[in-house]
């Protein structure tokens, strides 16, 4: 095929996308291109069981590694942020740009294995990776990202492509890919940004072709849509996409997808509603949500000059886990790794010490449902889960007094009381048929207790 016909196909790509979602909106298609299909898709079951997933922001921005992920943004954008001009100002030459960071981004540490190694160390059932932020950088090898991708530049590799092969061949880990609508300074966004989102020049030459890429190239478990605030969800074409991936995608039986799909619709459209970066309502939610949090208070993007009182410890990812999961959530907890490859050492403890907790305490988090009650309404730091066989109480703060009080529970005479990790049965005091529990704690040593964090109480035969 010469280059003349090899240029008049590529012309056609977005006329064979639109055909593609055209045949999604057919009396036969099980979803229709409206929100009222889409959303009565049910959520697969998979997603509801997992309850903890690793997200992983990873990107050109790695390579300044300063502010956040929004470096670029923040650098050129309409309200440069002044200690990011100056920190350029201060340590790179005056014609300096942002794809100059781009060569640098060569991630010659990179070990998926290694990767996914640790990733399935943290118990984690499912993972998210940047396959695109909002600087247009794809960590594969797109067609319609010329010279701005991770094989033309930068690593020479296929960064989606190794993670998602090893996380596949080494762990039980569902895969997802993390995806950004919009890019920031793309002159087919930018151009149809100024026509009012009347025209759609950038979703047919990159958007569209982008996400059929991406799908049908590493079938992914997680679409995680972002970046869909400036125009509405018909400039996207969400809608079309959407039929399309739950009617004739290679994942329309198994993937699960978010709100983010454009300007209104978050919490109120799509699949798992996110509602906002760190939503953590502590109250129950009818629909499934999730808290998607980073480590890292400030940034998503790794920062080489992070304090240590930047990064959340143990007892503040487990109280986000068991409130999250509580009130119907699943918790998405956020890493970055660095430009050369590594995770670095205060997130590898993180990931480690979360499933080290888990092995212990993991029966009271997965495949669990919400209770009656999320929170005890007497002791604080107290929250509840349930299964069909029993009620977990997740407590975060042992007694000073070794004496636990539940004021929820309702005990009869069949009642008994464990604690995961030790074998034997709790002493507890209550009266049948009303509500509460006096626990009496076990007597530990600091090497024999279960686990070094929150302690759960599994509660059979309770109310």
């Amino acid at each position: 095929m010469d280059r003349r016909k090899i240029s008049s196909f590529i012309g056609l790509i977005p006329v064979l996308l639109v055909v593609f979602f055209a045949v999604c909106s057919s009396a036969n298609a099980q979803y229709q291109p409206n929100w009222n299909s889409i959303d009565s898709r049910p959520l697969p079951a998979w997603y509801d069981q997992s309850k903890f997933g690793i997200f992983i922001h990873w990107g050109v921005f790695s390579v300044p590694s300063f502010s956040s992920e929004w470096f670029w943004e923040d650098w050129k954008g309409s309200n440069p942020h002044p200690d990011i001009v100056k920190f350029m100002e201060d340590n790179y030459r005056p014609d300096f740009t942002y794809a100059d960071f781009a060569a640098s981004f060569r991630a010659e540490f990179f070990d998926p294995n290694q990767w996914a190694d640790i990733l399935k160390a943290s118990g984690a059932k499912y993972v998210v990776l940047t396959s695109k932020h909002h600087e247009g950088f794809t960590n594969w090898p797109s067609k319609y990202s010329w010279n701005w991708n991770s094989m033309d530049v930068g690593p020479k590799r296929n960064l989606v492509g190794d993670l998602a092969a090893a996380v596949r061949n080494r762990t039980d880990i569902h895969f997802g890919l993390y995806h950004s609508l919009y890019e920031w300074f793309n002159p087919l966004y930018l151009q149809d940004k100024a026509n009012n989102f009347t025209t759609q020049e950038y979703c047919e030459k990159v958007l569209w072709p982008e996400l059929m890429e991406i799908v049908n190239t590493f079938e992914p478990d997680v679409l995680w849509s972002d970046g869909d605030w400036e125009a509405p969800d018909t400039y996207w074409n969400s809608t079309e996409f959407l039929a399309w991936l739950y009617n004739s995608s290679p994942v329309k039986d198994k993937v699960v997808t978010n709100d983010r799909w454009g300007s209104g619709d978050m919490c109120k459209h799509g699949g798992v509603y996110t509602c906002g970066d760190r939503f953590s309502p502590g109250t129950l939610q009818k629909h499934k949500w999730e808290n998607c949090m980073t480590i890292d208070k400030v940034s998503w993007g790794f920062r080489r000059n992070a304090p240590l009182a930047d990064y959340l410890d143990m007892d503040d990812l487990i109280e986000l886990l068991a409130s999250t999961v509580s009130c119907n959530g699943n918790l998405l907890m956020n890493i970055g790794p660095t430009a050369d490859g590594r995770i670095v050492p205060i997130f590898e403890e993180r990931l480690r010490s979360m499933g080290d907790w888990l092995k212990v305490n993991g029966e009271a988090i997965f495949e669990t449902r919400p209770w009656r009650a999320q929170n005890d309404t007497v002791t604080e730091g107290i929250w509840y889960t349930n299964k069909t066989t029993a009620t977990y109480a997740i407590v975060l703060d042992w007694p000073a007094d070794n004496q636990l009080v539940l004021s929820v529970p309702i005990p009869s005479s069949q009642t008994s009381l464990f604690m995961l990790g030790y074998n034997q049965p709790l002493k507890w005091s209550g009266i049948a048929s009303k509500p509460g529990i006096t626990v009496t704690m076990p007597q530990f040593t600091p090497d024999t207790l279960p686990c070094e964090w929150a302690w759960v109480i599994k509660m059979k035969m309770v109310q």
